[in-house]
């Protein structure tokens, strides 16, 4: 019975592991879901959970992502947002931006992955 509990502490910390990684070019990627939060488009990690500010560059519109679980590669900063009314709502926005350097659809919809 040890050695299943065992196992299975390992195996879910490898799981919560995969959600983010950080590349030795000081890139991050994260999983997690597209969402608006106060005007800003968001990212939302499940475990544990973080919520980032997206930053697009290029043609990416985040727009087209949005209700789904993605993928985003890019470099990790403090917060771009100056958006008032974030600041007037929460007092704060959310503590960390991701400017996107790619990004890809994992799952049309976050409800389809929410159990994982």
């Amino acid at each position: 019975m040890k050695t299943i509990c065992v196992l299975l502490l390992i195996s879910g910390s490898f799981l919560f592991a995969q959600d983010s990684t950080k590349d030795s070019k000081g890139q991050v990627t994260v999983q997690g879901c597209v969402g608006r939060q106060n005007g800003d488009y968001v990212l939302t990690k499940q475990h544990p959970a973080i919520t980032y500010e997206l930053q697009a560059t290029g043609k990416t519109r985040l727009k087209n992502y949005l209700g789904q679980r993605v993928e985003v590669t890019g470099n990790e900063g403090p917060t771009m947002s100056s958006s008032s009314d974030a600041l007037n709502k929460t007092g704060s926005a959310a503590p960390t931006t991701i400017t996107i350097r790619s990004i890809k659809t994992v799952a049309k919809d976050c409800e389809t992955m929410s159990g994982q």
